[in-house]
């Protein structure tokens, strides 16, 4: 399933004009840390994330990120979200932009019910963009996955000589629809139970001028 995030970026400040490739990835290893996460669906300790051995893109795993509705729900549960606040520590003379983000996950929706995840990218300084999003319909039993990506074009650069704190934000959303709450639950997860549920975001390199 593809999408594309063009709308959720172009608010983000550049000095670096539209380009038609991107270039390699800096062969330095680049590391990216958790400045600070916030949210429902990320308590403390439940989210990690790891870059590629390529420097290519970079991973986040859940452990506690669910949204559900129904029996042996409490009412608050039908929405989670997690901000997650990141540093991308890499050599000078390059810059990132996100590519694509792929999510992967675990949904089961009753009859009529609708799962939803929508995410969207900023770098610190920049109002957050509008969010891109992914609707799924019950019955359903199974994994799911979503992917947001932009055209090379329209990938936005974070400024040359800068390195800018990373901003995604996540949301996993249930409703009951037509579904029998009284009867029935549904759910929607991105955790790491399985080492396939996570999210990936794919980074595009150039070198500054």
């Amino acid at each position: 399933m593809l999408t594309t995030m063009a709308a959720a970026v172009m608010a983000l400040s550049t000095v670096i004009a539209p380009a038609t490739t991107v270039d390699s990835p800096p062969g330095e290893r680049i590391t990216v840390t958790v400045v600070t996460v916030n949210g429902s669906g990320c308590p403390a300790g439940t989210a990690a994330v790891a870059p590629s051995a390529d420097n290519t893109a970079f991973t986040v795993t859940y452990s506690d990120f669910l949204a559900q509705i129904g029996v042996g729900a409490e009412p608050t549960e039908f929405r989670k979200n997690c901000q997650l606040s990141l540093r991308v520590t890499y050599p000078q003379g390059f810059t990132y932009g996100i590519a694509q983000a792929d999510y992967r996950g675990f949904g089961s929706l009753a009859h009529g019910a609708k799962g939803l995840e929508k995410a969207n990218y900023y770098f610190a300084g920049n109002s957050p963009t509008a969010q891109v999003s992914h609707t799924f319909n019950g019955p359903l039993n199974d994994y799911w996955q979503a992917t947001d990506k932009t055209e090379v074009a329209s990938i936005v650069y974070a400024p040359c000589g800068e390195q800018k704190i990373l901003n995604l934000n996540t949301e996993l959303r249930v409703s009951a629809g037509t579904s029998d709450i009284s009867k029935t639950t549904s759910f929607m997860a991105m955790d790491s139970t399985d080492g396939s549920v996570r999210t990936t975001v794919h980074f595009a390199w150039k070198q500054c001028p």
